[in-house]
C-alpha cells in the first residue's frame, strides 16, 4: 500500500504496525497515516456499536509550564481557561486580531502551573509558533516556559461505548472514573501516560498521550484487552464520518482564517466576560454588528452525495450561495449529509436546498444538528 511519495512523509511510531494490520496508508498533514483497515463502513459501525482504536500522533502536544502558564492560555484563546480545575480540559478555538480562526483546540490544566495544548496536526507549526511568541513576551520573562513535545508523545483514541470496559481490563481502572473533558497522569502498561476522557467521534472514550517508545506496547496492550470486547483499529476515513455525523468541525474544512467562531456554531466557547484576549475586540463588534451566514447541517433528499466543495444552490433563485464544506453517507443515519455556511435566510432548520453535483442540481434540507448524538446512560 505504500507509494514513492511515501518516502517524503513523516511516520507515526505506529506506522509500521498499520502496515502489517494492512491498512491502507494515505498522506495526511504530511504524514503517512492509516485512511482505513476492514473499510470505513465497518469500521465507523465498529465506534458506534463496542469500540476502536485510532492513531493520530500526528496531532500536537504543546505544555506551558510555570506561574503564568494559565494566564497565557487565557490570553489566547476565547474559553475562560482560568476557570479549569487541576484535572480539567476544555474545548477553545485560537483566533487572530481579526477573530477569525488560527485552530480549534483543546486546553488541559494538569497541574497549577502546567498546561497542555493540543492542536491540529496541519496547524502545528503556526500554533507551535504563536504560543512560543507570546510565551517569550518581556513580561513574562522567567513566569512561562514553553515546549513543543509533539515529537516526544504518541496518541491514541480509544473510542466507543466499550471504551470504558477495555481500559479497565487493560489495567487502567484507575483512568475509567475520568468525568467528561477530564485529564490524569498515571501509568497504563508500564508506561507513563497522560489519559483524558475526550474525542472526535461523538462516543465516549479516550484519548491517550503515551511517550514514542512505548506507543506500540500500549497499543497492542489495547487490542489484546480490547479483543473479547469488538475492539478494532481505525482508520482516518472513519474518523471523518463519525465527527461528522456528531457536527464536529474539521480544521481546514468546515473553520479556517476565513471564518469566525460565531458564524461556524461555535459561539458557545467565546466567553466575552472573561479575561482579554487575541481577537476579543473583533469579536465584541462581530457579536453587536451581526453576520451574514451560518453554517448548516443539511441531508440530502435527492440521490447523490454532497462533497467538500461542491456549490450550494438556493432553489428559488437558481444562485449559488456557498459551498459544502464537508460531505459524505453517514453509514449511522444511512443518509447523505453534508455541511456548508449558506445565508441566515437559509439557515433555518426545514429550509430546502440543493448542491451541484457534477453539473445537476440535487435537492437538499437545512436539518437539525448533530445529526448523531449517542444515548446519555
Amino acid at each position: 500500500m505504500t507509494t514513492p511519495a511515501d518516502k517524503n512523509l513523516q511516520e507515526t511510531p505506529l506506522t509500521a504496525t498499520h502496515r502489517e494490520l494492512g491498512a491502507r496508508m494515505m498522506p495526511f498533514a504530511g504524514y503517512s497515516m492509516p485512511v482505513q483497515y476492514a473499510g470505513i463502513k465497518a469500521e465507523h459501525q465498529a465506534v458506534r456499536e463496542a469500540a476502536g482504536l485510532f492513531d493520530v500522533s500526528h496531532m500536537g502536544e504543546l505544555f506551558l509550564d510555570g506561574p503564568h502558564a494559565v494566564a497565557l492560555a487565557d490570553s489566547l484563546v476565547s474559553n475562560d481557561v482560568s476557570k479549569l480545575v487541576d484535572g480539567q480540559a476544555l474545548y477553545t478555538v485560537c483566533c487572530n486580531e481579526g477573530g477569525t480562526i488560527l485552530d480549534d483546540l483543546i486546553v488541559y490544566r494538569l497541574a497549577p502551573e502546567r498546561v497542555m495544548i493540543v492542536c491540529n496536526a496541519s496547524n502545528r507549526a503556526k500554533i507551535s509558533a504563536h504560543v512560543a511568541k507570546h510565551a517569550g513576551d518581556p513580561e513574562r520573562q522567567g513566569q512561562v516556559s514553553f515546549k513543543d513535545a509533539s515529537d516526544d508523545y504518541a496518541l491514541l483514541a480509544l473510542q466507543g461505548p466499550k471504551a470504558q470496559a477495555i481500559l479497565g481490563d487493560a489495567g487502567g481502572s484507575v483512568f475509567t472514573g475520568l468525568g467528561f473533558f477530564r485529564v490524569r497522569e498515571g501509568e497504563l502498561l508500564g508506561a507513563p501516560v497522560i489519559i483524558a476522557r475526550t474525542g472526535y467521534t461523538g462516543e465516549d472514550g479516550f484519548e491517550l498521550f503515551v511517550p514514542v517508545d512505548q506507543a506500540k506496547a500500549v497499543w497492542d496492550g489495547l487490542m489484546e484487552a480490547g479483543a473479547s470486547h469488538g475492539l478494532q483499529p481505525i482508520g482516518l476515513g472513519a474518523r471523518d464520518t463519525l465527527r461528522l455525523e456528531a457536527k464536529l468541525a474539521l480544521y481546514g474544512n468546515d473553520i479556517d482564517e476565513t471564518t469566525h467562531p460565531y458564524e461556524a456554531g461555535l459561539g458557545w466557547v467565546v466567553k466575552l466576560d472573561g479575561a482579554d484576549f487575541l481577537g476579543k475586540a473583533a469579536l465584541e463588534r462581530i457579536k453587536k454588528d451581526g453576520f451574514e451566514r451560518k453554517l448548516v447541517g443539511f441531508e440530502m433528499t435527492g440521490r447523490g452525495i454532497a462533497r467538500h466543495g461542491y456549490p450550494i444552490v438556493d432553489p428559488e433563485s437558481g444562485e449559488t450561495v456557498g459551498e459544502v464544506t464537508s460531505g459524505s453517507p453517514a453509514p449511522t443515519l444511512e443518509k447523505n449529509i453534508g455541511l456548508g455556511y449558506v445565508p441566515k435566510r437559509l439557515a433555518k432548520v426545514g429550509t430546502p436546498l440543493q448542491v451541484e453535483i457534477r453539473g445537476k442540481k440535487i435537492d437538499a434540507v437545512v436539518v437539525k444538528t448533530p445529526f448523531y448524538k449517542r444515548d446519555q446512560e
